[in-house]
């Protein structure tokens, strides 16, 4: 079962730097936050608060040439999580009603996701892998970083997770 959800922002990991976007089941509390490179990060911020560069970016030449060959983008799943690693189909329909999909990051996805408008949906089996109900944090590091990062998210709020400026 798919869940439709929403950006909810966009963070960055105060360990190692890394931008984390944060995905809210737009039906419950569930989250489902999404470590990125910084380029696909900067990508989904412009996007976002519609900055325009003077040449396309990667994202925008993919929503030009879907244009150009009338592909309408349907919507973006997050469709697995294996290994710590997720994964991510763009559902497309070409001009003549065919409909097919590609394998992307979950970061690509999204940015063009935020370009064309499409929904953005993620497995229920990714939820479960790797979503945690408010109130329920289950340490499985027992070391002090450990402890201190399961405190560090226990404590976090929605509000929390403000977009932030590249």
């Amino acid at each position: 079962m798919l869940h439709k959800v929403s950006i909810a922002g966009l963070t960055m990991d105060p360990t190692s730097n890394t931008p984390i976007i944060i995905l809210k089941s737009d039906k419950d509390d569930h989250t489902i936050p999404i470590w990125i490179g910084l380029l696909e990060a900067t990508s989904i911020v412009s996007a976002l608060q519609n900055i325009k560069f003077d040449r396309p970016m990667t994202h925008d030449l993919f929503k030009n040439f879907f244009d150009t060959l009338n592909i309408k983008v349907t919507k973006i799943e997050v469709c697995d999580l294996k290994d710590n690693t997720f994964y991510a189909r763009i559902h497309l329909v070409a001009g003549d009603a065919t409909a097919f999909d590609m394998d992307a990051r979950p970061s690509d996805a999204i940015a063009i996701a935020v370009r064309t408008g499409a929904p953005i949906f993620v497995d229920e089996k990714v939820i479960e892998k790797s979503g945690v109900p408010a109130g329920q944090v289950e340490v499985l590091d027992e070391s002090e970083e450990g402890k201190k990062w399961a405190e560090y998210l226990e404590k976090l709020s929605p509000d929390d997770f403000g977009k932030y400026k590249v």
